[in-house]
């Protein structure tokens, strides 16, 4: 008899948990866009309706990168995922809040170029002496 545990192996342990439809937020409704403020802009309201790619959801990726944040970043994000889990009943984890961010804002450089938030952002950043990468 051996005395070493019996684990289960890679396939039980990597199995898919959810279909990858489950994990798709609910397409927006007439009730769920945001209110205009009158300012004309109505960046906001086009980014709801816009057709843009989701980010890639709970799947396995097969590419990484580092992102270093600030504490008060890491604060930030942690209070909107647990925001979104007590408000809005949507349990993602960073990972997935990262890159739903990422695709939202590069669905706006793509329809908005130039006037984009991502071009304003950067350009702030840029001419203030900021955080440069080479």
């Amino acid at each position: 008899m051996s005395r070493r545990a019996s684990l289960p192996g890679a396939s039980e342990l990597f199995r898919l948990t959810s279909s990858p439809a489950l994990d798709l937020p609910p397409e927006p409704t007439e009730q769920a866009k945001p209110a205009g403020n009158g300012n004309g802009n109505g960046r906001t309201e086009q980014l709801a309706r816009s057709a843009a790619p989701h980010g890639s959801g709970r799947t396995k990726h097969d590419a990484k990168i580092t992102v270093y944040v600030s504490g008060d970043e890491l604060v930030a994000m942690e209070q909107a995922r647990l925001t979104l889990r007590a408000k809005h009943d949507l349990v993602v984890d960073r990972g997935r809040l990262v890159r739903e961010a990422v695709a939202v804002l590069l669905a706006d450089f793509d329809q908005n170029g130039e006037e984009s938030v991502l071009v304003q952002r950067l350009r702030v950043v840029g001419s203030d002496g900021g955080e440069t990468e080479a």
